[in-house]
């Protein structure tokens, strides 16, 4: 049983869904929350229908004996924005914001944030992986996951994907069958 439900954590649904045409001066901005500000942030872009992604990932608890569900955010003190400079402004006015980064590759951030966005979707249970190392490239050849592009990580006699978001040095790890992957 969930403490709250999960809330919003794209708007709109679409966002990155490459089909969707957006307006040509809109970018995506990654900005770097205050402490523990990235929901309430969230909350308030949702309410100014500010388009955004904040990724977040179900962690199970106990607290007193009974399993509970809460949603925390993937990579904490991060919420991604896409908007123009009136999306830019709203932003920083709610006093929620440490600052916002400009984002140089504007379709690999897309691209990265819409396999993490699938990555989750998948329920598969993720890894955080900081300050990233170069490897091999892969592709999934098959499965639910397929198409999806990332680095192969070995942990703990263990075949790991790892899928980034580059602009960040950071990304998210899965379990994965080495079968399943091919040269990308």
């Amino acid at each position: 049983m969930p403490i709250l439900e999960k809330e919003p954590d794209i708007f709109p649904a679409d966002l990155l869904d490459d089909r969707t045409q957006r307006p040509p001066e809109d970018s995506w901005w990654a900005v770097y929350t205050k402490a523990r500000q990235e929901k309430a942030l969230a909350r308030q872009l949702l309410r100014k229908s500010v388009s955004f992604y904040l990724p977040l990932v179900p962690k199970d608890n106990l607290i007193r004996g009974r399993k509970v569900r809460s949603f925390s955010p993937l990579f904490s003190g991060y919420i991604f924005l896409f908007g123009d400079e009136t999306a830019r402004v709203a932003t920083l006015a709610t006093n929620r914001i440490s600052r916002i980064l400009p984002v140089e590759d504007q379709r690999q951030l897309r691209s990265d944030l819409s396999q993490i966005q699938r990555l989750i979707a998948s329920d598969a249970p993720l890894t955080v992986e900081r300050r990233l190392t170069p490897g091999q490239a892969v592709r999934i050849k098959s499965g639910p996951l397929s198409g999806l592009e990332g680095t192969v990580l070995s942990r703990r006699a263990q075949t790991r994907l790892l899928v980034t978001v580059s602009m960040l040095q950071q990304g998210v790890s899965v379990e994965i069958d080495d079968f399943l992957l091919e040269p990308a």
